[in-house]
């Protein structure tokens, strides 16, 4: 069995913060709100996520939005693939999820897969998080290309604080996969990304914590037009602890 993925945290803290009961029965599913609350950032870095505000190293990439899929390649072969902790079988045509085998020798043909390594990224395509990027077949993409190629460039150009962030992920965090695939395709229309995963690849060699992540639906504003949400300030709650890691 492959490792699984690391868990991957905010660099802001977040807060539980309940939701309008009756707005949640109506339009709970489609924000994907499991239980009438949301698990939302404030304005408080999260301790040991000062590097995310503080180091020009730090870069911001598109978060894609599908599923993790580890991939191990030997000589050439395809010799593993996992979900997460799932174990994928490469041979399970029929009843398998085949769109999975689908996406990857996509991305095999497109140069995306090493021949000997053990690779992630995320599985994007029709029957994933309602096809966002309006693809007609199933693609992988690393991680590692999501660094080189879906950076954002103007992360650097302003300051790193909880109101930049907030209207950059509100009105202008576009996803830059879709924008670039909209151009070679004569496209105008705009698709909003998920988030960033912030990457700090000098701490990481350094063994030093490296990644956090941080999605418009983190936000109290991704909710509010349809579920209200109580008693939420972005300076949040002065006693409330809570573990930072329990949600995705």
């Amino acid at each position: 069995m492959l490792t699984d993925f690391p868990k991957v945290v905010c660099p802001f803290i977040r807060q539980t913060f309940k939701a309008n009961p009756e707005q949640w029965k109506k339009f709970g599913s489609q924000l994907q709100m499991r239980t009438p609350e949301a698990y939302l950032v404030v304005n408080k870095v999260n301790p040991g996520f000062e590097w995310v505000f503080e180091d020009s190293e730090t870069i911001a990439v598109e978060k894609l939005n599908g599923t993790n899929i580890k991939i191990l390649t030997e000589k050439g072969r395809l010799v593993a693939v996992q979900n997460r902790l799932n174990v994928i079988d490469p041979l399970q045509v029929i009843k398998g999820q085949t769109y999975l085998m689908e996406g990857i020798f996509r991305s095999i043909a497109k140069g995306y897969v090493e021949a000997d390594a053990e690779q992630a990224g995320e599985l994007i395509g029709p029957k994933l998080q309602g096809n966002p990027y309006k693809l007609e077949f199933h693609e992988w993409y690393p991680f590692k290309k999501t660094v080189s190629d879906l950076a954002y460039r103007s992360f650097h150009e302003h300051e790193r604080n909880f109101q930049n962030w907030s209207s950059w992920f509100k009105d202008g965090l576009f996803s830059r996969y879709f924008t670039k695939r909209a151009s070679k395709l004569g496209l105008t229309d705009k698709v909003m990304a998920e988030g960033v995963i912030f990457y700090n690849l000098k701490r990481k060699a350094e063994k030093k914590s490296w990644m956090a992540k941080l999605r418009r639906d983190m936000f109290d504003w991704h909710y509010k037009d349809q579920v209200e949400i109580f008693d939420y300030t972005p300076e949040g709650r002065p006693d409330a602890v809570e573990d930072q890691e329990k949600f995705d």
